[in-house]
C-alpha cells in the first residue's frame, strides 16, 4: 500500500515536471523542472528495485548533464523572442511525436492484462552484483569498444579546442625545464643613489 502511494507520488511529480520542462517560458526554470524530473525517476527505479540505476540517474544525470545545461543556459545570451518562434514551428511535429508515443504507452497498458503471468525464479543477488556480472562477461567487448568510442572522442574534442591562433602564447614546457641558472639569473652590481640602465 505504501509503495503504491509512494509509486503514484513520484510518477506524478514526474509527469508534471516533465510538462513543466518543455511549457516553462525562462530556460533556467526549464532545467531546474528537468532536474526534479530526474530525482523522481530515481525514486521510481528505487520502488523498482534498481538501486544502482537510482543512484547512477543521480549521479550521472543530475550531477553532470543537468548542471552543464543550467550552466550553459545562465551563460549564454538566450533570445528568448526566437525562441518562442522555434517553439511554434516545431509545434506540430511535436505534437505528433507525443501522439505517437501515447498511444504506444495506452496500447501497452491496456494489453497487459490479457497477457499471461510468469513465474520467475529471483536469486538472492543484488541488482548492482547481477548488472556487472552481465556487463564484465557477456557483454565485456562491447563494454571495452564503448570506452574506447568515447576515449577517442574526447581526445577529437581537445584536438579540435588545441588548434593553432594568432596572438595566444603558449607554454613550453621543454625550453622551460632546459633553462639554466645563467641564462636566467643576472648578478648585477648597481652603485648608490643610481639605477640600472637597460639597453
Amino acid at each position: 500500500m505504501i509503495e503504491t502511494l509512494f509509486f503514484y507520488l513520484f510518477a506524478s511529480i514526474t509527469c508534471l515536471a516533465g510538462l513543466m520542462v518543455i511549457s516553462s517560458r525562462n530556460p533556467v526554470h526549464s532545467v531546474l523542472f528537468l532536474i526534479l524530473a530526474f530525482f523522481n525517476a530515481a525514486g521510481l527505479f528505487v520502488l523498482l528495485g534498481a538501486e544502482f540505476l537510482a543512484m547512477l540517474l543521480v549521479v550521472v544525470y543530475v550531477g553532470a548533464v543537468a548542471v552543464l545545461f543550467l550552466f550553459v543556459v545562465m551563460m549564454l545570451d538566450i533570445n528568448f523572442v526566437e525562441l518562442r518562434e522555434g517553439f511554434q514551428r516545431y509545434m506540430p511535429l511535436g505534437l505528433g511525436v507525443g501522439g505517437v508515443l501515447l498511444a504506444e504507452i495506452l496500447f501497452v497498458f491496456f494489453n497487459s492484462a490479457d497477457m499471461p503471468e510468469t513465474v520467475v525464479m529471483v536469486n538472492e543477488v543484488s541488482n548492482t552484483r547481477a548488472l556487472g556480472r552481465i556487463l564484465y562477461t557477456d557483454y565485456i567487448y562491447l563494454f571495452q569498444l564503448a570506452g574506447l568510442i568515447l576515449l577517442v572522442a574526447m581526445i577529437g574534442a581537445i584536438a579540435l579546442t588545441l588548434r593553432k591562433r594568432e596572438n595566444v602564447r603558449r607554454q613550453s614546457i621543454a625550453s622551460q625545464t632546459e633553462r639554466t641558472r645563467a641564462d636566467s639569473i643576472e648578478v648585477v652590481s648597481v652603485p648608490s643613489n643610481t639605477g640600472v640602465k637597460r639597453s
